[in-house]
């Protein structure tokens, strides 16, 4: 059936007609886009009443008419298809000579008029009466263009354009096969488009793993909006630096493809969450909050010293909130990225600083943490009013209306291999079980059904508490287009070293062999190192050794702007810790001293979720490097996954194990490191002295004894044993 993308229309009625009765009678692949795209003309930009995409029938577009007035038609069907000619003129692939090979037809489709018959066929008219017909008449002879015609429509296009270059000499090399990998990721599928177009008039959320493309869709919704509606005032926030300069390069390449003209960057802002005094890039959404309520304003310093550790932000965003009745208005819009690294206190901010109505799109991947989804439903995530309702509820989907939850299930960066280990590696699914627990888990969802939420599939067992299941990903939800990389080597190794300098010297004669013979460029390859606080120290040798073979390196944010991840004139290899490696990708992926995510006490759910993250930052090839006996148990736990086929087989945790999976896996300062192994210290010598009779019970004080009793028992009823 023909997909239905809705965006803004004032014309609603004639729109639901046609979409119904495309939906019903054409049940081949295509897309409907209502509202869409907005093309340039000479008047401007406006969008187009609706366009058809279709592999049959080609690139059909409609001029819809409410009432009985058809005057003019002839010349709004020149207007649009002139237009839209334009815009398919400027790609080759689509043009022979200088013959556009995917012309689009125009028709005016009137329900309420009343056809003569004599109408012209080259302005074709149409009604109820003589819809199909009309577009049955229409055939297009190349449905082989159908996916660079509709990349055109959608603005991908302009992605591809803006990539660098390849030279490709070896049709087997890795550069060969990146590039095919790349080609074939040409369009966006339906959900996607769904995600770029349909904006409610209210909350919409946006779902999905990592590699689904969720920043590219915010980028080109923000785009499609700046075009669509130029006065409004519109915020797009993110938490990872690095991607400032993603969304500014996306966002101006999507509206120069739609209007012909660079964004009003003073009507389009991209903004950090928090933000500073100082120059337009130092600005943020919770500064400008404070700046126009006249609230005081927290430094990370400041907020530091004022509020919970670990929880700075959120604390200066609450005492915002609470500080103001009634916030200023300071956007029309607010698009969201990376909404599970933030605490809901900021995206209430941003709900404040919303007018009427409260437009705010936030988009999470709700596995990018490996804990429970990261964000509370929004009926709990934004309040309730003064009777105690919530102020964001979702409405189930209507016909002709936008969606206010979009999940996006398909993984479009990682293979199966690479998505399955990661998640394997992360939650523990094949680690030896740990004795104080009895199993092997290191966190586990509390709602199962999140598991096919995001492209996974029961193929044995049952997903609920207590049973043995086994889950795997799909070709639906895992192209297997993404493991063309595997014909010319493994998707994911381990590998295990002597010491440092070995682990060094193997990446830097790695990463020359990449680039002087793989055909791989520069900006192909990242190194990561799990530990950020350690990062600039630990890549030193590497990054000397790639030196003295001729090979340029930088580390992200250190030796470039905070906003800049990957050099512009793609000569550098990028080395990163973990939170700067977040939102970004590349072909090849090392990581380096992976021993360290292997265990650590206090902090095992936090390694574990490092090297989730690093691993999925590969859309080719991942490479996992570390050295010592730790590194030794990782790659036996990958074994592990690779035997049982990327498959996830395991007995789901009842709530009290995961309760219990919370506590003892939990992240741990180090004044609660150092309390938890006195205590323990203290419990074994205390067991010891009993034992040997070198201490008596009646030796201790009988009021701390039956208090340390009570403790006991009350835990153990509570299940906290």
């Amino acid at each position: 059936m023909t997909t239905v993308v809705w965006g803004s229309t004032k014309k609603p009625v004639t729109s639901l007609r046609l979409a119904e009765a495309i939906e019903q009678h054409f049940p081949e692949e295509g897309m409907l886009y209502i509202g869409y795209p907005v093309l340039s003309g000479s008047d401007g930009a406006s969008s187009i009443d609706a366009l058809w995409v279709s592999p049959g029938h080609g690139l059909i577009i409609f001029h819809l008419v409410e009432g009985r007035d058809i005057g003019g038609y002839r010349e709004i069907q020149d207007e649009f298809a002139n237009n839209l000619e334009t815009r398919l003129r400027s790609h080759r692939t689509l043009m022979q000579g200088r013959t556009l090979l995917a012309s689009p037809v125009v028709v005016t489709y009137a329900p309420m008029v009343r056809l003569e018959g004599n109408e012209e066929a080259f302005y074709p008219l149409a009604n109820d009466d003589n819809l199909l017909a009309v577009l049955n008449a229409t055939v297009w002879d190349r449905p082989d263009l159908f996916a660079a015609a509709h990349s055109v429509v959608q603005s991908i296009s302009s992605i591809r354009q803006g990539r660098r270059r390849r030279t490709i000499h070896n049709k087997n090399s890795r550069g060969a096969v990146l590039k095919a990998l790349e080609d074939s990721i040409a369009n966006l599928d339906s959900r996607q488009s769904r995600a770029v177009i349909e904006t409610v008039d209210g909350v919409q959320r946006i779902r999905g793993l990592a590699g689904s493309g969720k920043t590219i869709i915010l980028a080109l919704k923000a785009a499609y909006l700046h075009a669509q509606h130029p006065d409004w005032r519109i915020a797009v926030t993110f938490n990872t630096r690095s991607l400032k300069g993603q969304f500014r390069k996306y966002i101006t390449d999507f509206v120069f493809e739609q209007t012909r003209d660079v964004p009003d960057w003073t009507k389009l802002q991209i903004l950090n969450a928090w933000g500073a005094p100082g120059s337009d890039d130092r600005t943020g959404v919770y500064y400008q909050f404070c700046r126009s309520n006249g609230v005081e304003f927290f430094d990370f310093a400041s907020a530091r010293r004022r509020f919970v550790q670990s929880q700075e932000f959120s604390g200066a965003c609450q005492h915002a909130l609470s500080s103001v009745n009634s916030p200023q208005t300071l956007f029309d819009v607010v698009l969201v990225d990376e909404a599970q690294d933030f605490r809901p206190e900021f995206l209430r901010l941003c709900y404040a600083a919303l007018g009427t109505p409260k437009r705010l799109v936030y988009a999470y991947d709700e596995l990018q943490s490996l804990t429970e989804s990261t964000l509370p439903p929004p009926e709990e995530l934004f309040g309730t009013d003064a009777e105690g309702r919530p102020l964001v509820t979702f409405a189930a989907p209507q016909p002709g209306q936008p969606s206010q939850d979009i999940i996006l299930e398909k993984c479009y960066r990682n293979s199966r291999p690479v998505l399955a280990t990661a998640h394997a590696l992360g939650f523990g699914i094949y680690r030896k079980p740990d004795p104080k627990s009895g199993t092997g888990l290191i966190q586990m969802f509390d709602r199962a059904e999140l598991w096919e939420d995001v492209g996974y599939s029961v193929v044995g067992g049952e997903l609920k508490d207590g049973a043995k299941v086994s889950l795997s990903r799909t070709p639906q939800s895992s192209p297997e287009f993404l493991e063309i990389p595997s014909s010319v080597d493994q998707l994911i190794e381990f590998q295990v070293f002597n010491d440092g300098a070995e682990q060094a010297q193997w990446i830097a004669d790695a990463i020359e062999r990449n680039i002087k013979h793989d055909e791989l460029s520069h900006g192909d390859i990242i190194v990561i190192n799990p530990d950020p606080l350690t990062t600039v120290k630990q890549v030193g040798i590497p990054r000397q050794l790639l030196f003295e073979k001729g090979i340029q390196s930088h580390v992200a944010g250190v030796d470039t702007d905070s906003d800049v991840f990957f050099t512009s004139e793609d000569d550098s290899v990028a080395f990163t810790g973990i939170f700067r490696a977040k939102g970004n990708e590349a072909g090849m992926v090392y990581i380096m001293n992976a021993q360290d995510c292997y265990y650590s006490f206090g902090n095992l759910q936090k390694i574990r979720n490092q090297i989730f993250t690093a691993i999925t930052r590969s859309k080719a090839w991942v490479k996992v490097l570390g050295f010592g006996p730790n590194m030794v148990k990782l790659k036996e736990e990958f074994a592990r996954i690779r035997d049982h086929d990327y498959r996830l087989d395991f007995i789901y945790p009842d709530e009290a194990t995961r309760r219990f999976l919370k506590v003892v896996n939990r992240d741990l300062t180090a004044a609660e490191k150092r309390s938890i192994k006195g205590a323990a210290h203290s419990v074994r010598e205390l067991a010891a002295e009993l034992e040997s009779g070198r201490l008596m019970v009646d030796d201790l004080p009988k009021a701390e004894l039956k208090r340390l009793r009570a403790l006991l028992d009350e835990k153990m009823r509570n299940g906290d044993s």
